[in-house]
């Protein structure tokens, strides 16, 4: 895999072929007046680089992991445990994977072991075999709790084999770089908590940045990893896409406008809005205006009040996304789940509206009202999917 423009390309046709062993190692409205949130990962000392900070960095080219290197350190995890997450990612870029595939790898393998080679107490061989913890679960092991049919015990105890594994059966899964990835990981796992996945999706991210160069970020387009390109529907590693394309205008709680708890962009009125993210739809309904009146079929003005038409969707980690002032009813209804870059309604100019455009929130904790509300810029950036003038 490589990054647009970069000299060496890393990418390789998918190959199911033995690789060698390596080292073991998620009622309130203000719209337009006045879960988990994102992890913070922080050093646990010594000399190696701070997770974080690394997770932070700019995107591309996208850097082949060194296993046998010094790797960041996060406050959630030892040594071993991101030494595992390295290895992971090492067997997806040499099994060609687009990096998609490293963060559910990754999310899954949080999921099942906390990124412990682990043992089973069930299975007494395993207990004679490097391990970093023992498991009860059935006859699982590894760090992706695989059974017998997976393979054998010394194999399910190989980190990178369970991984190898892991991505063969994952590349067969129908369009799984865009659906949604407790669906991909389910169909991997057959886990009896499919949904528990999910909440993984965002440190996963961040450990595929800061282990391999900002890959979180990128998207692949014509088989190259491009950063800070998904919008249009192409979803990012990190399995976010800006909603539309188009220049950010009035900006997020500016000095003219305190109250402005997201970001407007500017579009044509009927541009269609894609989920940022894959989530579940909590609001999709007129937001009445300041009498109370729900007159969303036609265009608003400055002071009328209210979002408009406009969808809020839930997604792992509780964070919420904000769309307002479509122009018709949005094509999505409450519980229902859509997968990151479905559209679920059209720009227009409803509510308290100056013009067509998109008034776009993020809001951590599970919190819908204000105080709840995030700057989107560098939040949308930080995935990838940055929120810009279109092309």
């Amino acid at each position: 895999m490589s990054v647009a423009g970069s000299a060496a390309p890393l990418r390789r046709p998918l190959r199911i072929g033995v690789i060698a062993t390596m080292v073991t190692g998620v009622l309130l409205l203000l719209c337009c007046t006045g879960g988990t949130a994102a992890f913070f990962l922080s050093g646990l000392g010594g000399d190696a680089e701070n997770g974080d900070t690394l997770a932070g960095w700019g995107c591309g080219p996208v850097r082949p992991v060194d296993i046998a290197g010094e790797l960041p350190r996060f406050s959630e995890y030892g040594d071993a445990q991101v030494r595992n997450a390295a290895i992971i990612i090492k067997v997806g870029q040499d099994l060609g994977v687009p990096s998609r595939g490293w963060v559910i790898a990754l999310a899954t393998a949080m999921q099942e072991s906390a990124l412990r080679n682990l043992a089973n107490s069930d299975v007494p061989a395993s207990l004679a075999l490097p391990h970093e913890g023992v498991g009860a679960d059935h006859d699982s092991l590894g760090l992706f709790q695989q059974r017998p049919g997976w393979g054998s015990i010394a194999e399910r105890m190989t980190p990178a084999y369970t991984a190898r594994k892991f991505y063969e059966k994952l590349v067969k899964v129908r369009s799984w770089q865009r659906r949604p990835l407790t669906v991909v990981a389910q169909q991997v796992q057959v886990s009896a908590y499919p949904d528990a996945y999910a909440k993984h999706e965002e440190l996963a991210s961040k450990l595929v940045d800061a282990l391999a160069g900002g890959a979180a970020r990128t998207v692949e387009i014509n088989g190259k990893a491009v950063c800070n390109a998904a919008e249009r529907g192409e979803i990012a590693a990190s399995g976010w896409t800006a909603p539309i394309p188009g220049d950010v205008g009035s900006g997020f709680r500016t000095a003219d406008r305190p109250s402005h708890n997201g970001v407007d962009i500017g579009a044509a009125k009927g541009i269609e809005i894609r989920a940022a993210a894959a989530g579940r739809v909590l609001v999709a309904h007129c937001d009445p205006d300041k009498g109370g009146r729900r007159t969303c079929d036609v265009d608003g003005y400055p002071g009328k009040g209210g979002c408009g038409w406009f969808v809020d969707l839930l997604h792992a980690g509780g964070i919420i996304t904000r769309y307002c002032h479509m122009v018709v009813r949005p094509r999505v209804a409450p519980d229902q789940i859509v997968p990151a870059g479905e559209v679920i309604g059209q720009v227009g100019s409803s509510g308290n509206s100056s013009g067509p455009h998109l008034h776009f929130e993020v809001h951590l904790r599970g919190d819908r009202s204000s105080r709840g509300a995030i700057d989107p810029i560098p939040f949308m950036r930080e995935r990838g999917a940055p929120l810009r003038a279109a092309e």
